[in-house]
């Protein structure tokens, strides 16, 4: 499997982790968390990137706490119909791009937004499109937020008996990459200033240099 089958996937997506799927569920303790953190770092009307917005319900909650200035990328086309009908003042508010992080990433220019964040998308990023983080620091002008499911001893133990010991498939279908996120962005200049567990993921927030 490429990058190109991988967003393939995720862009044909129904049923279970669907744009629809994610809408169903709403606002949960990870859009609790990255609230938490951007209103900590950077001002109401800052402009905010979500990567893999789905149909906004993270997005929608950064909205009802009064950010003004927000974005997202999402390769699911369907998504902005459910977001229309789920979320329609942050459909009207906001600006989206229906594309690939992949093909968006690199017509925005540097320190574009003064918040980038991702809620499990990163985790999917094929390593044959790797480049895409060197991408993300250069456009994130003050904080970047990672909430990614991360590998730990239970996973580690199981993943054992299998080939790659750095890529899980969820369902049998989905690959998540193991990544250490820290490593990555302090590698690309970037500071990690927090982490936090929610749930199954990660929280990490990052400040450019």
């Amino acid at each position: 499997m490429d990058s190109h089958d991988v967003r393939r996937q995720w862009a044909d997506r129904t049923g279970e982790y669907s744009p629809a799927y994610y809408a169903h569920y709403g606002p949960d303790e990870t859009s609790e968390a990255v609230r938490d953190i951007l209103a900590g770092r950077v001002e109401r009307d800052a402009s905010v990137l979500e990567l893999g917005c789905s149909s906004g319900r993270h997005l929608s909650h950064l909205f009802d706490d009064g950010f003004t200035d927000l974005h997202g990328v999402e390769l699911n086309p369907d998504a902005f119909d459910v977001m229309a009908d789920q979320y329609p003042d942050l459909w009207e508010s906001g600006t989206f791009y229906a594309e690939a992080i992949e093909d968006v990433v690199g017509d925005f220019e540097d320190d574009a937004f003064d918040a980038v964040y991702s809620v499990e998308t990163l985790q999917h990023i094929h390593p044959d499109a790797e480049w895409v983080f060197d991408e993300i620091g250069r456009i994130t002008g003050d904080t970047l937020v990672t909430a990614e499911i991360e590998d730990d001893a239970a996973d580690a133990e199981r993943r054992e008996r299998e080939e790659d010991p750095d890529v899980n498939y969820v369902r049998d279908e989905f690959p998540l990459y193991y990544r250490d996120w820290s490593e990555v962005f302090e590698s690309l200049g970037f500071e990690q200033v927090e982490r936090r567990e929610v749930k199954r993921d990660a929280v990490r927030a990052f400040r450019a240099r």
